[in-house]
């Protein structure tokens, strides 16, 4: 029954990784692939994340892996941030330039 359950989240986070893979490769802003790579690849990540600590159920993995999605969800909001401002900034730059 384990096999199954971290089967199923293996599967639907790396679905949510391709999403996010596909995300950044089609979509045609910066700030349009900011958001599908931080939002479905911290999803996809902490899915299988979770499998992993369901797979693996002792004590210290399971505390690595909470650790790991907590810093997931702290640091990819703030990346993103920096760097859509960076962008913002950068195409303010090149419009007055021309």
């Amino acid at each position: 029954m384990i096999d199954v359950i971290v089967g199923i989240f293996l599967l639907i986070g790396s679905f949510f990784a391709l999403v996010a893979a596909i995300g950044i490769y089609r979509l045609p802003d910066v700030l349009m692939r900011m958001h599908a790579s931080t939002k479905a690849g911290t999803l996809g990540s902490s899915l299988i994340l979770i499998g992993c600590a369901f797979f693996y159920t002792d004590a210290a993995t399971t505390t690595r892996v909470v650790a790991t999605i907590i810093f997931l969800m702290l640091t990819a909001p703030i990346a993103a941030h920096m760097l859509g401002r960076a962008a913002a900034r950068g195409y303010k730059k090149s419009t007055l330039a021309k």
